[in-house]
């Protein structure tokens, strides 16, 4: 695993994105009932395919191109 490159200090955070729009991607992509946590390892880990994390991700990114377009330029 390649180490990560120290972020500037000056460097904000990216947003996070909403609770509902992550629990969704949860439960229709990963049949994965909460994100909440249970403190219970048979409902906090899962076991989860690659094909499974991968529609994950990819209904992720759709998200964020969805909110980038909703959000007006910031003007410089």
């Amino acid at each position: 695993m390649t180490p990560r490159k120290p972020r500037p200090a000056n460097a904000s955070k990216p947003a996070q994105a909403p609770a509902e729009t992550l629990e969704r991607i949860a439960r229709e992509e990963m049949d994965i009932e909460t994100l909440e946590k249970r403190w219970s390892d048979n409902l906090d880990f899962h076991n989860v395919s690659v094909w499974g994390l991968k529609a994950a991700l990819e209904a992720a990114y759709q998200a964020g191109k969805r909110d980038a377009g909703n959000t007006p330029a910031v003007a410089q």
